[in-house]
């Protein structure tokens, strides 16, 4: 049985722009690299779909910052309510309710 072979992003990476350079064609760097041509064109479309996150970063940096505030946020909004809880419960059993 054969074990699949994984390709790091780099790797994927080199690939596709050989593709894009056209200096040979799709079939002959598939044959080059024995890599099937429809997992290739794959990898391509993946590339161009994900070619302006690039030159995203300032937004990948603020997606980061409020995700961490909406977490953060979500579990104080949590311990407020076990506390408020916990107060009343205290308050109940101490006869000042």
């Amino acid at each position: 049985m054969n074990k699949r072979r994984n390709f790091t992003p780099e790797q994927k990476a080199k690939i596709v722009l050989d593709v894009l350079r056209e200096e040979k064609t799709l079939n002959e760097i598939a044959a080059e690299y024995e890599i099937h041509p429809n997992m290739i064109s794959r990898w391509k479309a993946e590339f161009v779909n994900n070619a302006a996150k690039v030159f995203a970063k300032e937004t990948d940096e603020l997606e980061k910052v409020k995700k961490s505030y909406e977490k953060e946020k979500e579990e104080l909004l949590k311990q407020i309510g076990q506390l408020s809880y916990e107060n009343a419960w205290l308050k109940k059993k101490s006869g000042q309710f």
